[in-house]
């Protein structure tokens, strides 16, 4: 048996998530694990680094996976993107550890929301982007975005209804780039995230970009751990995974 490390790029429009769901949903997980089975005979797990939601985009996912094969880490690269659909690609194979695991290794990740900011909509940008038409203030978005830096319990940006017991965080670094009437992206990067921590992050600072929230309100909405108070969720196809560390 060897363990193998891919590193993806995919478009997550077409799919319902990364993880393998009820029979009928196309997962970027199962597509892998077909394609493995297609190239090597045998039916394995392939582990994510993490499970990005429907409609989210990677380009730079990292993935496991042990099976028994003869082909090397660059013929199954080739033999994989011969067989994977075209919105998913291995971009790169490495044989690993035997017991290296892409979701428990992994210490860091950088993500990245796109939004576009012109008074009217842009068809170009809106597979990658999330169109808000008012004019966003940067100086207090990026005002807000100093408070949700550091070690912090993030409960207040968890999905509703999720089972994740220990909600702290530690964002390395959270930056925003461009111009109100224009595009902007927010880069976040951090030890690990809760589900739809980032997207409901972009939709608070969209409030306090809105003039709907004060930027100094933050420490208060991490403090009180309820997810009513924060803004709402953005849009998923804003969101691209960039890389994984470990």
């Amino acid at each position: 048996m060897t363990t193998f490390r891919l590193t993806l790029e995919y478009d997550g429009a077409n799919f319902d998530g990364w993880q393998v769901q009820a029979a009928g949903s196309r997962t970027i997980q199962g597509c892998l694990e077909d394609a493995v089975e297609r190239v090597c005979g045998q039916r394995v797990r392939v582990e994510g680094s993490g499970r990005t939601d429907a409609g989210v985009h990677a380009l730079g996912q990292v993935a496991s996976l042990r099976v028994e094969s003869r082909l090397d880490a660059p013929a199954l690269l080739r033999a994989l993107n011969g067989v994977l659909p075209a919105d998913v690609a291995v971009l790169g194979a490495a044989v690993a550890a035997g017991d290296f695991h892409a979701r428990h290794d992994a210490c860091a990740k950088l993500y990245s929301y796109r939004i576009w900011n012109g008074a009217t909509r842009s068809p170009l940008r809106a597979a990658r982007s999330h169109w808000v038409a008012p004019a966003l203030d940067l100086t207090a978005m990026r005002a807000a975005a100093l408070n949700f830096c550091g070690r912090h319990d993030f409960a207040s940006l968890q999905a509703a209804g999720s089972d994740v017991v220990q909600t702290e965080r530690t964002l390395h670094r959270l930056e925003l780039a461009g111009e109100s009437r224009g595009e902007i992206e927010i880069q976040v990067e951090g030890d690990g995230f809760l589900r739809h921590m980032v997207r409901n992050l972009t939709g608070t600072l969209i409030e306090v970009g809105l003039g709907r929230r004060a930027a100094d309100s933050i420490p208060e909405l991490l403090e009180r751990r309820d997810r009513r108070l924060a803004g709402p969720t953005a849009p998923a196809q804003g969101l691209t995974l960039i890389w994984v560390s470990y």
